[in-house]
């Protein structure tokens, strides 16, 4: 007969996720980061967390509640599979037991973690390291036959995984998915880093959890991951509007130059040097870089906002972007563009002319792709020059903006990765396998791309411009996902 304990008369709309683990694995940190909020006291030391607490996850307007509960972990697992061996009944002899938390506090944490598991849980969220081999974790065997005795169902997170990796997470999951073979009630070994999940791998998760579920629960189970699914995609369109904007207003900014007097223009038609003029397209650069700047700041700290994280964007931020984007093949042999070789140390603050053009960024300004590639004519060239039959203005290249895309979608993907465990947003270097995905994911758009910027032709072009680089931003997200995690986003989709 199982020892498996349920609590009588439970709501079917009430399902609790017991997060639990070997002492100091990063169970409190993980909460942090689905939650979204700071919780529980996070510091590298055993036995932290010495109470099992309950937060709430998502709640659906039917009153379905799903809950995650941080709980202590275990201590001397090994003494504490022992002691419960020499039972017959080892959950229940267990639970009757009241340790001396002062004397004997391993056990009595122990205790409060097999309570929890054992009376609030439906699925139990069990969180190992993956830095170390299983064979070398002397608790898993122990712990594992602890939670077997409980009898609830386990997914096993892998945690402390390090950097996104293009390859490797597989290779975990199967060496710690060979590890509990044996054990019936583990039910799924999933990646899941509190330090650098992205939220796309919580449908996953969840996935799992639902299979794991009893048939009583699945209904419930069903509106809430709907709910998170609303949350989550929420917050993701909000992100594609906060990439948007910025760019968008990029595509349509311009600054007019002042006329040229007659005399101006024919001495620059027979060679000789119209210092007035450089100069003033000089000022209507320095301005297209400033407002860019702010702009692209604020898109920063916005993207920090909306995934739930603290922080601001600070100059050394946005210099660091520009270095990330790297590209071998031009869009086209007329656009060799932003994308064919960014200027890596070109964009590194007030002072940093660019070439002959003489365009100066603004402290921690970042073009994300200003080209090497461009040549050296004029700024290599970031804006251009479009003249009119009445005046002449400054503007950014298409091939400057395929260069924001591609920095505005690295940026996403740094933030979207970003576990609320590591404490404020900091800028930090991007796998680099993301670049070439990236990349590629601009190239193959390159013609919805120019169809875009052509919009800011039109004069009622605006609007229409930033709602149709939204959807574009959008669909590239979702294939760069794609990649990153296949079907886990379609789970997404389908929970709205």
């Amino acid at each position: 007969m199982s020892d498996a304990v349920t609590v009588a008369g439970m709501d079917a709309g009430a399902i609790s996720l017991s997060l639990i683990s070997h002492t100091n694995a990063g169970k409190t940190t993980l909460a942090r980061t689905l939650l979204g909020r700071d919780v529980g006291e996070v510091r590298d030391a055993p036995h932290v967390t010495d109470e099992a607490t309950p937060f709430p996850l998502v709640q659906t307007a039917e009153g379905d509640l799903l809950t995650l509960w941080d709980t202590p972990g275990f201590g001397d697992s090994v003494r504490l599979a022992r002691r419960l061996g020499q039972n017959g009944s080892p959950i229940g002899w267990f639970l009757s037991q009241v340790w001396d938390r002062y004397r004997d506090r391993p056990f009595w944490l122990s205790q409060l973690a097999v309570r929890n598991v054992a009376e609030q849980a439906d699925v139990v969220l069990y969180l190992v390291s993956a830095a170390e081999e299983p064979d070398d974790a002397g608790y898993l065997q122990p712990e594992l036959e602890v939670l077997g005795w409980i009898g609830k169902p386990v997914v096993v997170l892998l945690n402390q995984t390090g950097p996104p990796r293009a390859r490797g997470a597989d290779a975990d999951e199967d060496r710690w998915r060979a590890a509990v073979t044996g054990a019936p009630h583990v039910r799924g070994v999933l990646t899941l880093d509190a330090f650098a999940r992205c939220w796309v791998q919580e449908f996953t998760l969840f996935a799992a959890v639902g299979a794991a579920l009893p048939d009583d629960k699945t209904a419930a189970f069903t509106r809430l991951l709907h709910a998170w699914g609303e949350r989550r995609m929420a917050q993701f369109d909000a992100a594609m509007t906060a990439l948007a904007v910025p760019i968008a207003a990029a595509a349509r900014d311009r600054v007019v130059l002042p006329p040229e007097p007659l005399t101006a223009r024919i001495g620059g038609s027979v060679g000789l040097q119209n210092v007035a003029r450089t100069q003033a397209r000089g000022e209507a650069e320095r301005t297209l870089a400033e407002r860019l700047e702010l702009d692209l700041r604020l898109t920063t700290e916005s993207l920090i906002a909306i995934h739930d994280l603290e922080g601001r964007a600070v100059g050394e931020v946005l210099q660091r972007v520009a270095s990330d984007v790297q590209v071998e093949t031009p869009v086209d042999a007329g656009r060799t563009a932003a994308l064919s070789g960014v200027v890596s140390g070109a964009l590194t603050g007030l002072g940093a002319d660019l070439m002959a053009g003489g365009l100066t960024f603004g402290a921690g300004m970042v073009a994300g792709a200003i080209i090497g590639a461009l040549g050296g004519a004029g700024i290599a060239r970031g804006v251009n020059v479009v003249r009119g039959k009445n005046e002449s203005s400054v503007r950014w290249e298409e091939a400057f903006l395929d260069g924001l895309v591609t920095s505005a979608l690295l940026k996403y993907l740094a933030i979207a990765h970003y576990g609320r465990g590591r404490g404020e947003w900091k800028e930090s270097e991007y796998p680099p396998f993301w670049r070439p995905l990236v990349v590629d994911a601009v190239l193959d758009n390159a013609e919805r791309l120019a169809a875009v910027w052509a919009l800011r032709a039109e004069s009622d072009g605006g609007e229409r411009l930033e709602r149709e680089l939204h959807g574009l931003l959008r669909d590239m997200a979702v294939r760069l996902f794609d990649k990153l995690y296949p079907g886990a986003l379609s789970a997404a989709v389908r929970a709205r």
